[in-house]
């Protein structure tokens, strides 16, 4: 999840070594492995999301007849990054900020959700080849993704890092203080496949040890190899990480400093579906709503990762 250096690269082929690439980078948290087939099927919107989001006629105009007359959008979601997604104390309901999202987009367009729970890696290449119709897991808007499917931006922020309580290593969001440490990553995100790796070169270059990358299947493997002291560091969503260190009782936390790489975090899409003019109105009624608001509040998002409808007009 990252901010305003919005990128654009479009390509209308699609070859294994992009869809290879597309898996290998996003930003992410995941915890267990997730099976595919446990998906819940929800109504449009959950009950809030329903009230406080009125059926957007114009935005439902703009659905492909095949979407229409189905009259589902099938959502992939890692279900191991809260806030944003995560399984309830029942550990099969889906709940957090991009479930109410997605949920809000059902009731703009008039469609049910079914929320389908699947590893993060997993996730574009399935759109991409049709097995889900959209896709909320906080994705990092960047090029290699562009070129295998669309996007709608609903949110800004940035990368963060993990540390064990008082940073006894002083480790930072600075590529040198990281150096010769085993720094975890989610296998698939934008921080382990991207981020690291062009840390550690800076390390060697400044002839210093290079990073000990360790990448893991989930964000909550992560957590537990650092909270254990199997890795020095964690690399993730700075939102999702501080919210996961205040739920771990004191394990870890959030190092101090800026967000690194803020980038736009984007709604996915399947390329040439023709759902991104209906998404993005959807949205647009969203951002322009006091139910935006209200998620923020209601899953603890600073309103710094906020963006206004304006954002959608620059696309």
């Amino acid at each position: 999840m990252r901010h305003s250096r919005y990128r654009v690269a479009r390509s209308t082929v699609l070859v294994g070594s992009v869809l290879l690439a597309l898996s290998l980078s996003a930003c992410t948290n995941a915890s267990q492995a997730v099976p595919e087939s446990a998906g819940s099927a929800a109504p449009a919107g959950s009950d809030a999301s329903a009230e406080a989001v009125a059926l957007n006629e114009a935005a439902r105009d703009l659905l492909p007849e095949k979407i229409r007359t189905a009259g589902t959008l099938r959502v992939a979601s890692d279900p191991t990054y809260a806030p944003f997604e995560y399984y309830d104390t029942d550990n099969k309901t889906m709940i957090g900020y991009d479930v109410d999202f997605s949920d809000a987009i059902g009731a703009a367009l008039g469609l049910k959700i079914e929320h389908v729970p699947a590893t993060f890696d997993t996730i574009l290449p399935g759109l991409a080849s049709g097995k889900y119709d959209m896709a909320m897991s906080t994705f990092s808007i960047t090029p290699e993704r562009e070129k295998i499917v669309d996007f709608v931006e609903y949110l800004d922020g940035g990368s963060g890092v993990a540390v064990l309580p008082g940073n006894p290593k002083k480790i930072s969001m600075d590529p040198m203080s990281m150096c010769g440490f085993k720094i975890a990553g989610q296998k698939g995100s934008i921080q382990s496949m991207e981020y690291l790796p062009e840390f550690s070169k800076e390390c060697t270059a400044a002839g210093k040890e290079a990073i000990n990358i360790q990448n893991f299947p989930g964000q909550t493997d992560a957590n537990l190899a650092l909270a254990s002291g199997r890795v020095d560091a964690v690399v993730a969503d700075s939102v999702s990480l501080a919210y996961q260190a205040n739920e771990a009782g004191g394990e870890f936390e959030l190092a101090a400093g800026e967000d690194y790489e803020p980038t736009p975090t984007g709604i996915a899409l399947a390329k040439d579906s023709g759902l991104q003019e209906a998404v993005t109105e959807a949205t647009r009624g969203i951002l322009d709503s006091d139910y935006y608001e209200e998620m923020r509040a209601k899953w603890g998002l600073p309103e710094s990762v906020l963006i206004t409808s304006e954002a959608l007009d620059q696309k």
